[in-house]
């Protein structure tokens, strides 16, 4: 009997850890300011859309460069232009790759 209760108190301890971290781990992932700097178009390689939810508090343009991510405000008129760049980027290059095969 004492070891079920002590089985139920691991299990119920593990479980408490578990969220605790993935709940950190979220929020981390999470623009908490945006950038005032110019991003070259030639640096950008992607980017994705934040919106708010229960872990991020702004909605933000996530530019992946390498080996780093930049968070920068998507009402920017200069965000706008440096997703444009990167998707017409994209277009160009599918358009390569279509003509080759």
């Amino acid at each position: 009997m004492a070891s079920g209760k002590v089985c139920f108190m691991a299990t119920l301890c593990s479980l408490v850890i578990l969220s605790t971290f993935i709940g950190s781990t979220q929020s981390a992932s999470c623009c908490l300011s945006y950038t005032s700097r110019r991003l070259p178009c030639q640096w950008l390689l992607g980017y994705t859309v934040q919106t708010i939810n229960t872990s991020c508090d702004i909605n933000a343009i996530i530019f992946h460069l390498r080996g780093r991510f930049v968070c920068a405000d998507p009402s920017s008129i200069r965000t706008q232009r440096e997703m444009k760049c990167v998707d017409e980027r994209r277009k160009t290059n599918r358009k390569i790759i279509a003509n080759r095969t």
